[in-house]
């Protein structure tokens, strides 16, 4: 375990966990189970062999044996009243920036894609994929900046007349130009 925290939680035999992971109450890992950089875990069960490798967050899940994390993804457990379990059979694989919306579960040798908010049980063997169709807004950048920088060089003139504080500095505006 290396620069890591664990706390009221079991770790099986030859796990790699760390750096910088949170192992929180209730964590339960069978042998050979790798947790990485900056993975926070809670109440949760992990059969052998899984892989979390970075930047995720597993809590009250019941995880089966040999599965992938893509790094982003959570278990979004807690919807402000109730905590709820997520299970993910055995050879799954969860791809990058997937949001699990709890209680749900994705079947054995099931995917997610990437970047996909699964609110929705995933068959056995199936892909889940939830994405809205991207759009683009033409010319909404530059419309953006030119509004920005007349309201950067009016205040720049304010304070030229008055005490006015920087803005800028103060960090009360987005970015610094």
């Amino acid at each position: 375990m290396n620069a890591s925290q664990c706390y009221d939680s079991h770790l099986g035999p030859n796990n790699k966990i760390g750096p910088f992971t949170h192992v929180r109450t209730g964590t339960v890992t069978d042998e050979g189970v790798h947790l990485g950089a900056y993975v926070e875990t809670k109440n949760a069960n992990f059969a052998e062999g899984n892989t979390v490798s970075h930047l995720t967050y597993i809590g009250d899940a019941d995880v089966g044996k040999y599965c992938n994390f893509g790094c982003g993804t959570v278990t979004c457990n807690y919807d402000g009243e109730g905590k709820y379990r997520t299970t993910i059979g055995d050879y799954a694989f969860i791809g990058c920036n997937t949001n699990l919306v709890a209680p749900v579960k994705v079947g054995s040798r099931a995917f997610t894609a990437a970047g996909s908010t699964i609110g929705h049980d995933v068959p056995d063997g199936a892909l889940g994929i939830e994405r809205a169709k991207q759009a683009e807004v033409a010319a909404w950048g530059a419309k953006k900046l030119e509004k920005y920088v007349a309201k950067k060089q009016k205040l720049e003139a304010e304070k030229k007349t008055t005490d006015a504080p920087d803005l800028l500095q103060g960090g009360l505006l987005p970015w610094p130009f």
